[in-house]
């Protein structure tokens, strides 16, 4: 199970949610921010094993918390927490940053297009530290944190840079981190590549783990 440090880290490492402007230097933070980063931590543990209707409870309540601030950039970054998390498991509909980019800032504009793999052009300066070198290089070597790591390759794979090797880094974070639902999807890749290369063998071991991984 994640503990509350890891998934403090694991915000950092999607949005830098907990260096909002205006609160880092308050000896005790507004309610409504620990209110909002105590629930995004929950979306987050709920999403990635899979419980999608806790997530998006727990989503729910870190968005209205975000929106007492009466802040577009506020709201903005949460909703950038939530499309992070779930480009880690490959899906990448994002309408609630969307609907709020036109007030977004252009550090929050650009972590949306990497995550959407819109790249050309884009200022990997405004990115989040983990994520320069995943533009310029292409490569997940040098991701440290497991969910930065699958965010990247999500982010890869959407802009059709993803190499077999990342693909497989991608596969074992989420299986040693006990994450089901971007292992099932990541299985999926591989499987639909197997499939491709006609390597029966690699498409029967990589259904059963998928099953596997399917139950409870």
């Amino acid at each position: 199970m994640m503990t509350k440090p890891y998934l403090a880290a694991a915000a950092v490492a999607v949005a830098a949610l907990v260096v909002l402007p205006g609160c880092a230097s308050k000896p005790q933070p507004p309610a409504w921010e620990g209110d909002a980063r105590s629930s995004l931590d929950g979306f987050m543990i709920d999403f990635l094993r899979g419980d999608s209707a806790a997530a998006d409870a727990e989503f729910a309540r870190a968005r209205r918390a975000s929106a007492s601030t009466g802040r577009f950039d506020v709201v903005a970054q949460a909703e950038l927490v939530r499309c992070g998390v779930k480009a880690a498991a490959l899906d990448y509909d994002c309408p609630g940053f969307a609907a709020l980019a036109s007030d977004a800032t252009a550090a929050q504009r650009a972590y949306a297009a990497y995550l959407d793999g819109r790249w050309q052009g884009l200022d990997a300066a405004l990115l989040p530290e983990q994520h320069r070198a995943v533009v310029t290089s292409g490569s997940l070597a040098g991701v440290a944190d497991p969910l930065a790591r699958l965010v990247a390759a999500g982010a890869l794979l959407k802009a059709g840079r993803i190499t077999p090797p990342d693909i497989g880094a991608a596969v074992d974070t989420a299986s040693s981190q006990g994450w089901r639902r971007p292992l099932l999807a990541w299985l999926g890749v591989q499987e639909q590549r197997a499939r491709a290369a006609g390597d029966a063998a690699a498409v029967e071991r990589i259904r059963r783990r998928i099953e596997l991984a399917s139950q409870g």
